[in-house]
């Protein structure tokens, strides 16, 4: 959970990195319980008591 305890202004610097690697072809896999940093994912596999509960792709939300 790469933004767990940051501040805002640090979580918005962290995934712009992420969504500069991802542009750049690198695949990010980010496990996290933010909705702000699960809107800048691509695909989002939501998991309950060790079993997938969702799969859903997402038109991200991509920082500058």
């Amino acid at each position: 959970e790469p933004t767990g305890n940051l501040d805002s202004e640090s979580t918005d610097e962290v995934l712009a990195v992420f969504d500069s690697l991802n542009r750049a072809g690198r695949t990010i896999v980010v496990i996290t319980h933010e909705d702000h940093v699960v809107r800048h994912a691509r695909r989002c596999v939501e998991m309950r008591d060790g079993h997938v509960v969702a799969d859903v792709a997402n038109e991200p939300v991509v920082a500058a």
